[in-house]
């Protein structure tokens, strides 16, 4: 499986392309960081992370996209600034139809070093152990990226067929419940 993990920002936005699964090698495909000036107006910033994830999906074709989920901050401006980046992200793969996964930061942490609690550092170590980079993503933003793809690989899958589940077993159960009462109503209609 291929995914495409993004650390949404304006002013740095990393995106990074992973492959694997759960018991399959991680391998690193690609990252990046993409920048626009805090001088521009929102509209070309956005639309400047449009393009390159337009660019990227067309390049990787990936599975899946996971991005980080904005979480509440005291600065209510960088979280306005991240959220408008995440949702160019997730429109840019519905574009193309590739299903978006969101993880929260204490998820993507706990999924690549163990502690929901890690620090910046601790994530590039460990994303660069997995990937067996020989030198750290730089900046943190590229390793982000990466660890989000990471985090969906190793966690994504096991939601998706979770979910996928909860369906089925109610269908499975909505049809066991309508043959126990098909059975009923002839047992009933025989007896009389």
């Amino acid at each position: 499986m291929r995914v495409l993990g993004v650390d949404p920002g304006l002013t740095r936005c990393g995106i990074g392309v992973v492959d694997g699964g759960p018991g399959v090698p991680l391998k690193l495909v690609g990252t990046t960081v993409v920048t626009s000036p805090a001088s521009a107006d929102i509209g070309s910033r956005l639309l400047i992370l449009d393009e390159q994830f337009d660019k990227w999906l067309r390049l990787y074709e990936p599975d899946a996209v996971a991005v980080e989920r904005v979480f509440s901050q005291h600065n209510v401006r960088t979280v306005m600034g991240t959220a408008q980046a995440g949702a160019v992200a997730i429109v840019c793969a519905a574009r193309f139809g590739v299903p978006v996964a969101l993880h929260t930061p204490s998820e993507v942490k706990a999924a690549v070093t163990g502690s929901g609690r890690a620090d910046k550092a601790q994530v590039t170590h460990m994303v660069t152990r997995l990937l067996r980079m020989t030198e750290p993503p730089r900046p943190a933003d590229a390793a982000d990226a990466l660890a989000l793809a990471i985090c969906h690989l190793w966690r994504g899958g096991a939601q998706a067929r979770l979910a996928a589940a909860a369906p089925a077993a109610v269908t499975r159960a909505a049809g066991a419940a309508a043959v126990g009462a098909a059975e009923r109503a002839a047992q009933a209609g025989g007896n009389r």
